[in-house]
């Protein structure tokens, strides 16, 4: 096993390839004549990213997914694709027709044309996704202010929960349940509030790879102290996590998978993000504020406890 880390691994590659001020970032950009690209890949591998009981279909949904969210945080409008796969030769007509399908479904609903793509012989399934778009202006992960509000789409937790009981089999069913199993098997990001309401953004990123890690990585490049005094979870998960003796604060910050984002906003504008939310029907939640400083800390009530990096991390 490898003793490098993900961003050990990414900045070596990144100097062998002449980047050496390399700033990690959501989405790529890139000039193509007098045109800005947007561009995006992500890869989803059978043995770490698909739990068993999950659907090919949603899987190869949720590969797609996967890019969507970066671009939603971004508040950038995805057009094309390029998807590249690795099949077993054991692969059923069944299954290809099911993955086929998955890719599909989330390119109809994001109204993403695939151009082309790739397909390989492998010992397990891989998808690969690229998507791009364009745009004149991104917002970036760094740009937040002292004074700005700290807000998140959606609630967080159920996404965590969701994985636990696929991964361990749960029998159990009720309401709670099904909703966390969907977060996992039906994410959907929150593209067309990223798209309409960006202009009032001053530093975005996605969640995906759990709330701590984004709010860390906004605050290290922002250079600025984020204060978190508000655990967006729901109530009906706080009182199941308390009664299964599960704990909140993992599952809300170090869980992951939630098709998300973060992003600040200067106080002045924040009537105007609600009030587009509410239309929207697309929920948001308060979480803090951007003062001097660095790193990230929780305020419960007057106590202040530093909110490590906990996130999901390759080759740890």
């Amino acid at each position: 096993m490898t003793n490098l880390s993900e961003s050990k691994i990414i900045n070596i590659f990144q100097t062998k390839l002449g980047n050496k001020k390399f700033v990690s970032e959501d989405v790529e950009i890139f000039t193509l004549g007098k045109t800005k690209i947007i561009a995006k890949t992500d890869t989803m591998v059978q043995s770490t990213d698909i739990p068993q009981k999950m659907k090919l279909s949603d899987a190869a949904r949720k590969s797609v997914i996967a890019c969507v969210s970066d671009f939603a945080s971004k508040g950038v409008k995805p057009e094309y694709g390029l998807i590249s796969i690795n099949l077993p030769k054991s692969i059923s007509k069944k299954e290809v027709n099911s993955i086929g399908t998955g890719f599909k479904k989330a390119c109809k609903e994001y109204k993403i044309s695939i151009i082309g793509g790739d397909t390989n012989e492998g010992k397990e399934i891989v998808f690969n996704v690229c998507i791009f778009g364009n745009s004149n202006k991104i917002v970036t992960r760094k740009g937040s202010k002292k004074g700005d509000l700290i807000f998140t789409t959606g609630p967080f937790g159920y996404t965590s929960l969701g994985l636990h009981l696929l991964l361990n089999n749960s029998k159990k069913t009720n309401n709670l349940i099904k909703k966390s199993l969907k977060t996992v098997t039906n994410p959907k990001p929150r593209l067309d509030y990223g798209l309409k309401n960006k202009k009032y953004f001053t530093s975005s990123m996605d969640s995906s790879d759990g709330l701590s890690t984004t709010l860390n990585e906004m605050s290290k490049q922002s250079k600025k102290k984020f204060i978190i005094n508000k655990i967006p979870a729901n109530k009906d998960l706080e009182t199941y996590m308390k009664k299964q003796n599960m704990n909140l604060n993992s599952a809300i910050f170090h869980g992951g998978e939630e098709y998300e984002f973060v992003f600040t906003i200067p106080s002045k504008y924040k009537k105007i993000i609600i009030k587009n939310a509410k239309l929207m029907k697309t929920p948001i939640i308060e979480i803090g504020y951007v003062t001097l400083g660095k790193g990230v800390h929780l305020d419960n009530k007057g106590q202040k406890t530093i909110l490590k990096d906990l996130g999901w991390k390759h080759f740890k």
